[in-house]
């Protein structure tokens, strides 16, 4: 077995293998960028190596400063992490010219499958299915609105070395080609260094599922089941959960089973993914077709580590060391299910533009202390991060801020401690997809698992305001806020010094948006009665809060937790809870009846100005000033979190200045353009 790994990454998986290393009796070595100093995969590694600046191409992507480490270091394998390596073979080769055991697939699979088209090819000659495409290199344009009318709208164009949601783009049309193949090109030659297209059908109503595979150096390849990753935003997975509530076990065997043959063609071992796009429609079990595999470990392995009981990190490491597989394909066994949320810095509320920024609050819901590949109990929490409270999220990395993990017996258990746990995750500081995430686990189409790619755009068709509240919610907030400003009111009697002893009342007027609850309350001695004038049955509170805790739990009716985000806002409460914040007014019935005479602060128009969605570079001003512009026009180019992001206008109108130039660095809100 080896003595030191080196993890060639960062953040929440570097984190990940090391505790697995750890518990093997393996010394630890971190890579770091200069944004990276203090994160929190350098302070729990035993050793650490300074890379170079920030740009991950400057640092995390430089193969022989990597190899440097691990030789300055006496690392005698290398663990690639997530793949900012992982899928180049020149890596992997050498690697092997040093004597340092690469933990991962050998490089002729890498190179196999690394090619999105000779990928295709590969998988058709084993017996895989495949999607309808063109996999030749398109030379331009005009070329590819041909090949995408041959093959017939809705196309997808996809960067030839592409990953992660990058180098994307849908075409329903012509234009939306012309418009989309200069831009996905760029992508990725920016992203893989590797400017190729292809076309390939788009499968309407389509579901994403992947199979999870393991293979040693004896030839032993294995299916560890499915993931269901359907949910997602720009091609970017945001909920992933296993097994899949649409793959039947028969299923689950011939798509495995493709799987293992692709495998075995090439040669592989380790970890790897075989993705799959399934029709939806097809109840045959017969409707599925490869997109691609990817030759490392997935952010979304947890959930496959938790219904299977392996620790997918250990069992890479122990093939890797030349070790065969300690089990065989019918002692695989599922267990349960479990659901993985990835946390981003995005603003849901502002069109889950990328976020950055310090990290002022960072608490997440605490963790049962279970061992990677557990499976069985009453169900438990996970959190795989990779940052602190106090660090800061750059504009030079992935957005994900940590991956909440939920196993229970069956869905609905998972889903329903996701709900409960992200109401515990406390984070501030920037933008951040928590409300989000909690409305899709709430959501009654994600609760039937009647799933698809197009999940969201489909669901939130004009954006995210919020998970809606029912009746019953909105009565318990009241309950709640008024609880808290009664206690709030007792501490403020105790303060010293008063020209008078306050009299406190138990009656409150509670307004939540356009509902209005008349409350008071009788204390008692494991909480308080809170009474509704409107004969509503009364709801008995109990909770340990203390002014100041930004987290609330509140025990109701002796039953049901509730855990509630509080913040003190004017005339009341801003709690947060179930997805979403609620502004709660909480007044004296005396006080009541004239705050509807207080005058609400109207923000100024910003209308006719450009504005920046995002911190971010400007890459290009596709206008002048002067020109009039119609409604849909691009704008304006921001690149962010390394994607392209098309701003247009709102409106018809004609450009009266122009404040940036391409090159320029953004803040949010920063004026581009200004019409007149």
């Amino acid at each position: 077995m080896f003595k030191k790994i080196l993890v060639a990454n960062r953040g929440e998986i570097a984190c990940r293998v090391f505790r697995t290393a750890k518990r093997m009796g393996i010394a630890t070595v971190a890579v770091y960028s200069d944004a990276d100093a203090r994160a929190p995969h350098v302070l729990m590694a035993d050793e650490a190596v300074r890379l170079g600046p920030a740009p991950a191409a400057e640092s995390y992507l430089k193969a022989e400063l990597i190899l440097a480490a691990a030789k300055a270091t006496g690392a005698d394998a290398i663990h690639p992490g997530y793949g900012f390596l992982s899928e180049r073979e020149s890596f992997a080769k050498a690697c092997a010219e040093a004597g340092i055991a690469f933990v991962g697939p050998p490089a002729n699979a890498i190179a196999a499958m690394g090619d999105k088209i000779e990928s295709k090819k590969l998988a058709k000659a084993a017996g895989v299915n495949v999607v309808p495409g063109y996999l030749g290199e398109i030379a331009d344009t005009d070329e590819a609105v041909r090949i995408a009318s041959d093959i017939g709208y809705p196309v997808m164009m996809k960067a030839s070395a592409g990953g992660g949601g990058k180098g994307m783009r849908l075409a329903w049309s012509e234009q939306d080609v012309r418009e989309g193949f200069e831009a996905t090109k760029r992508e990725g030659l920016a992203s893989f260094g590797d400017d190729r297209v292809f076309i390939e059908k788009f499968i309407e109503q389509p579901r994403h599922i992947e199979i999870q595979l393991i293979g040693d150096q004896h030839g032993n390849i294995l299916y560890l089941g499915e993931r269901e990753c359907s949910i997602q935003r720009r091609h970017q997975k945001v909920v992933e959960e296993a097994p899949s509530p649409f793959v039947t076990p028969e299923m689950r065997r011939k798509m495995g089973e493709q799987a293992v043959a692709l495998a075995r063609a090439v040669g592989y071992y380790s970890a790897g993914t075989v993705e799959l796009i399934v029709s939806g429609a097809d109840k045959t079990g017969e409707g599925f077709y490869f997109l691609e595999m990817n030759t490392r470990l997935q952010v979304e392995h947890p959930v496959t580590e938790a219904i299977t009981g392996l620790d997918l990190v250990e069992q890479m490491i122990r093939v890797a060391a030349g070790e065969a597989l300690a089990f065989t394909q019918d002692e695989v066994t599922l267990t349960g299910w479990a659901i993985e949320n990835r946390v981003y810095a995005e603003d849901p509320y502002r069109g889950f533009l990328p976020s950055t920024g310090r990290l002022v609050r960072y608490a997440p819901p605490a963790a049962q202390d279970t061992p990677y590949g557990a499976v069985g109990g009453e169900g438990y929490v996970r959190v795989d991060d990779g940052v602190a409270e106090g660090g800061e999220v750059s504009m030079f990395y992935d957005p994900m801020i940590a991956k909440l993990i939920t196993w229970g017996k069956t869905r609905e258990e998972a889903a329903d401690l996701q709900i409960a746990a992200l109401d515990r995750f406390e984070l501030e500081g920037l933008g951040n997809n928590i409300d989000f995430l909690s409305a899709l686990m709430q959501h009654p189409r994600f609760r039937s698992g009647a799933l698809t790619t197009g999940f969201i755009a489909e669901e939130y068709p004009e954006g995210f305001a919020g998970a809606p509240a029912d009746a019953a919610l909105l009565r318990k907030l009241a309950a709640v806020a008024t609880v808290l400003d009664l206690i709030q009111a007792a501490r403020a009697v105790e303060i010293s010094g008063q020209l008078a002893t306050p009299t406190l009342s138990s009656a409150r007027v509670v307004l939540i948006g356009a509902e209005r609850f008349d409350i008071s309350v009788d204390g008692h001695a494991g909480g308080m009665l809170v009474n509704f004038t409107d004969d509503a049955a009364p709801l008995d509170i109990a909770t340990g809060w203390q002014p100041g805790q930004r987290l609330a739990q509140f025990r109701i009716d002796g039953e049901e937790l509730l855990s509630v985000g509080v913040k003190r806002a004017r005339a009341g409460w801003t709690l947060r809870t179930r997805g979403a914040a609620h502004d709660v007014k909480v007044y004296a019935s005396r006080v009541a009846d004239l705050a509807r005479h207080m005058i609400e602060k109207i923000p100024p128009d910003m209308s006719r100005f450009l504005l920046a969605p995002m911190p971010g570079l400007l890459t290009r001003i596709e206008v002048g000033e002067g020109e009039k512009v119609e409604a849909g026009q691009p704008l304006a180019v921001v690149e962010a979190m390394k994607m392209e992001n098309i701003l247009r206008a709102e409106k018809a109108g004609v450009v009266k200045a122009i404040n940036f130039a391409a090159g320029d660095s953004l803040a949010v809100d920063a004026a581009i353009l200004e019409f007149e």
